[in-house]
């Protein structure tokens, strides 16, 4: 067991707390820009070129810089104020928005070859990387500084539901606008969010660095988060099934192509393909909240991923619009509950201190799952084809299941 103190509590018992109140929102719109902005780079970059293999691209571009900075990101973030490094890393995404709303507006068009136009994009992503990879840590710290220990388990719930939340949301709402007042008054939108986003974040309290080692040198520091994460197999044991699971059953990266091509609903139908599997993600979630996991955790999420390289399959073998968005809502159901039960995990087992490096070296498996995934994608695409790399993924996605379940008992069994 991961702990035998954790209490039981209401489902909003988190927001009882102001700052975490100010963080949920500071979160929710900084995640819900992120998603509306991969939504049109996406298409943008889709309508640009009409290659798969380039919308798989932009996940090798942005992941190549994240992957590098991560491993300094934690130590960064575990010696400096968790406050200020969340506030630095929304700021410094708002100005990739206002920099992406000019390159996709019809002066920069005018000013620039369409081939330039994507070399721009694809220089922001670069930079988005970078960013992400200090947000996303920096989050993971800081929610555990929010609220008492024994509120962590609702807190991550909330903290994981508000992320699937935006990203039904953010991609919905980003086609719908594209399709009726275009991509720059959208971009307008978005900044507007990520303002309220850094007032969120600017409302929560200094939370400065308090450990008494703060002249351990920076190596040594590494070592220490890339040691503790090898001892601790539960952890190794649930960031490697996110690694290699979302890697292969990474067919988000084409639902481009697949609104284009196969299902001929455009812009409008992409924001919806992409919004579904969030949408499957906040439906568990307020399950969850109200009827959370007593028992067999590590079973249960093996056999979720099992069920997301099923869906995965059925995504891709689809031709119907309305099959493809169940499909993709499931494959959210599913994934949303590993999800939980991972940051849970995650969250329980590492120590105050070490949060910031533990969850930079996890930032490097998301990376390596989601923007390599997009790029393994990409490049199946090209291969094999669309249809037949996406079918491929999903395969691969159940052989890992079922792979852990036989090889990793440890995480099979785990409970907390």
């Amino acid at each position: 067991m991961l702990t035998s103190r954790l209490r039981k509590h209401a489902a909003f018992d988190s927001f009882k707390f102001p700052e975490f109140r100010n963080y949920i929102l500071s979160r929710f719109f900084f995640i819900f820009v992120l998603n509306m902005q991969a939504t049109l780079i996406s298409w943008t970059v889709y309508d640009l070129t009409k290659d798969p293999f380039s919308i798989g691209l932009v996940g090798l571009v942005e992941f190549f810089p994240a992957f590098i900075t991560a491993f300094f990101s934690g130590y960064i973030i575990d010696k400096n104020d968790k406050r200020k490094m969340l506030l630095l890393s929304i700021a410094g995404n708002a100005l990739l928005t206002i920099s992406l709303c000019f390159v996709t507006s019809n002066f920069a068009a005018q000013l620039m070859h369409k081939h330039a136009v994507l070399m721009v994009i694809y220089g922001i992503v670069f930079c988005t990387g970078i960013v992400r990879v200090f947000a996303g840590p920096t989050s993971f710290a800081l929610v555990s500084l929010l609220v008492p220990r024994e509120y962590l388990p609702n807190a991550i719930t909330w903290h994981s539901g508000m992320w699937q939340v935006a990203a039904v949301s953010g991609p919905a709402l980003a086609g719908i606008l594209y399709g009726t007042v275009g991509i720059t008054y959208t971009f307008y939108l978005m900044i507007f969010f990520m303002i309220i986003a850094v007032t969120g974040a600017s409302l929560i309290k200094p939370k400065p660095f308090v450990s008494a080692r703060q002249q351990e040198p920076m190596w040594q520091s590494i070592k220490q988060g890339f040691r503790f994460i090898w001892h601790s197999k539960e952890v190794l044991g649930a960031m490697s099934l996110d690694l290699f699971a979302v890697f292969f059953g990474g067919a988000t990266a084409l639902l481009p192509y697949f609104a284009d091509v196969i299902l001929k609903t455009g812009p409008q139908g992409l924001g919806m393909l992409r919004s579904a599997p969030a949408l499957g993600g906040v439906c568990i979630l307020l399950l969850m909240t109200f009827r959370p996991l007593k028992r067999n955790q590590g079973r249960n999420m093996l056999f979720c991923v099992f069920g997301f390289g099923l869906c995965i399959i059925l995504f891709g073998l689809s031709k119907y619009f309305y099959l493809s968005l169940v499909a993709l809502f499931f494959s959210g159901v599913l994934d949303g509950i590993s999800v939980i039960v991972r940051s849970t995990i995650l969250q329980l087992k590492t120590p105050d201190d070490m949060r910031g490096r533990v969850a930079s070296l996890n930032s490097m498996f998301i990376m390596s799952s989601n923007e390599l995934g997009a790029f393994e994608s990409g490049t199946a695409a090209k291969l094999f084809g669309v249809v037949p790399g996406v079918i491929f993924g999903g395969a691969m996605t159940i052989a890992v299941a079922v792979t852990t379940w036989f090889k990793a008992p440890g995480l099979r069994k785990l409970e907390y």
